[in-house]
């Protein structure tokens, strides 16, 4: 069971979420797979995706590639959930540390998740720390750039189709790293909510 450590209200009836748990449970309309650009779904939470959601995800990300070519920053792919608790799986590409220009092509790939799920006029989704893995971002400025991105979408998207936001970490640096990036931006304390779901 995945637990909820804080909670924001965005806006009346929309909340952004800050939890430990696996991103693969989430019973959400979709998660966000940290991908790469040609979905080859081999490890971390990528390969945790696949292997729970089943075969259909990697076979509808291989059609997906042949289809569109390499998934971008900015545009996301889409797949089915397979045998996920969620309707769909939005594959989104963050940057590798070192490449150039790492905070504006991770607050892209942010961004474009939360658009696609708008244009599916999905109500909750579920994301998790986005280029922190083997593209080597580092976790504190990943969760700064992560939050501040959210927050935009959310201040130009005032009829937002979202009602929850959920950034989910199975591991403990992360989720410290996104704790004390929220307790900055002074969207509350741990504490504040303390619920499971």
């Amino acid at each position: 069971m995945n637990t909820v450590i804080l909670e924001h209200e965005l806006a009346p009836g929309r909340v952004l979420q800050l939890a430990q748990g696996d991103l693969s449970e989430e019973r959400v309309d979709a998660i966000v797979n940290a991908a790469n650009a040609h979905l080859q779904h081999g490890g971390g939470v990528a390969g945790a995706i696949a292997r729970r959601g089943g075969a259909q995800i990697q076979a509808d990300s291989d059609a997906w590639v042949r289809q569109h070519g390499p998934v971008t920053h900015a545009e996301p792919a889409l797949t089915g959930g397979g045998n996920l608790p969620c309707r769909f799986v939005i594959h989104a590409v963050g940057p590798v540390w070192g490449e150039g220009n790492e905070q504006a092509r991770l607050a892209q790939t942010i961004a474009g998740a939360l658009q696609k799920a708008e244009q599916l006029g999905l109500q909750s989704i579920a994301l998790p720390a986005i280029s922190t893995g083997i593209f080597g971002f580092p976790r504190q400025l990943a969760a700064e750039v992560v939050l501040e991105a959210i927050l935009n979408h959310f201040a130009s998207q005032p009829a937002s189709t979202l009602r929850q936001v959920r950034l989910v970490f199975i591991d403990l640096p992360t989720l410290q790293a996104f704790t004390q990036a929220w307790e900055k931006r002074s969207l509350g304390a741990p504490g504040d909510h303390q619920a499971g779901t």
